[in-house]
């Protein structure tokens, strides 16, 4: 446990205070206090317990939901505090792949913010850097310390978002270059997939929280401080609707897949179909002069047999080349202009 405070008229921000005093502190509305709990081992998980219960007094319904780690963000609202729980993302492990978030919950009072969390957060620790470094975060009030703390939190989300976008721009032109099904690729596009559709859930139930956190909903949280929520507010609001764009992407993603195999599919079957289509006359001609009879033209002479496989190579030819004119076989691929400005509809856009 981590206690900070700014006393009334200091010119700096204290730590190092302990339990029996956190009463004390509290009790004194010129004080602002930060109290950071940490439940990373049971003991620790108890000695924050027994601050909420009996230091705070807060609902027991939502102490035990701070000390469970397993719940979606909210924020609800209590005559002297509000109770809030966000989420952050790991740094490290989260990635397109692998969208994985870590808990954070806490509670804002009039002149007291209080956060629990089972595991480390950056954006934490970087508040706790600039709040002993310059008293001007605490000078403001708590509510002003709680927005930095999700301000920190919420901008380490768009690293994450920025390499959505460029696995998938990869994936994409590792789709249109498949030579034939692959289920790793598939594998690929799943795990993006869900991973996505997470990063949508948790981004979209947190905006509903701040949203409310930024309206004027809750007295805790002053006029003058509402802009700096909002801000915040309107950065997840970016990464929701990349988070959105970013599913419909990875949907068209499968569309692609699929298209390409079937493609690669029915090119497979043309050519087969194209080497049937000359080997079956060549077959009839062969099965004829096969049969055992006697009596069959051409049977006997001298140069019949040179003559039935010149007409072969020759029909062989003929199907190979009606095919080719087609367009069955050895059509070339489609190449857009390299200089679009001699187009044709550019042309007539520039005329008009």
């Amino acid at each position: 446990m981590q206690i900070f405070v700014l006393k009334n008229g200091a010119d700096c921000v204290e730590e190092g205070f302990g339990r029996k005093e956190l009463p004390d502190l509290i009790a004194d509305p010129t004080n602002v206090v930060w109290v950071d709990l940490h439940g990373e081992t049971p003991e620790h998980i108890e000695e924050a317990k027994e601050v909420l219960e009996n230091v705070f007094k807060f609902h027991y319904l939502t102490i035990e939901d701070c000390i469970e780690t397993r719940n979606q963000p909210k924020v609800e609202a209590f005559p002297d505090y509000l109770y809030f729980i966000v989420h952050g993302i790991r740094p490290g492990e989260t990635g397109p792949a692998n969208f994985t978030t870590k808990e954070l919950d806490g509670y804002l009072g009039a002149n007291y913010v209080v956060t629990f969390h089972a595991e480390r957060f950056r954006s934490i620790k970087t508040v706790k850097q600039r709040i002993l470094s310059s008293p001007f975060t605490f000078s403001r009030g708590a509510a002003y310390i709680l927005h930095n703390i999700l301000d920190e939190l919420v901008d380490l989300y768009m690293p994450v978002v920025d390499a959505y976008d460029e696995m998938i721009h990869e994936m994409s032109e590792r789709v249109l270059e498949l030579k034939k099904g692959q289920n790793e690729m598939l594998i690929e596009i799943m795990k993006l997939r869900r991973s996505v559709i997470r990063l949508r859930r948790i981004s979209g139930r947190q905006l509903e929280a701040l949203y409310r956190l930024s309206h004027g909903e809750f007295p805790q949280i002053p006029d003058q401080i509402l802009p700096f929520y909002r801000d915040v507010h309107d950065h997840l609001v970016r990464i929701s609707d990349l988070a959105e764009n970013y599913r419909d992407l990875v949907s068209s993603l499968f569309e692609i897949h699929f298209s390409v195999i079937s493609t690669r599919t029915n090119d497979v079957m043309k050519t087969l179909a194209v080497v049937s289509a000359i080997i079956l006359p060549l077959s009839l001609i062969a099965g004829i002069y096969g049969m055992n009879f006697d009596f069959m033209p051409e049977l006997r002479t001298r140069y019949g047999y040179f003559a039935t496989l010149g007409g072969m190579a020759l029909l062989a030819i003929g199907l190979i080349v009606y095919f080719w004119k087609i367009g069955w076989i050895f059509a070339k691929d489609y190449e857009p202009p390299k200089d679009l400005s001699i187009a044709p509809d550019r042309k007539d856009d520039e005329d008009v």
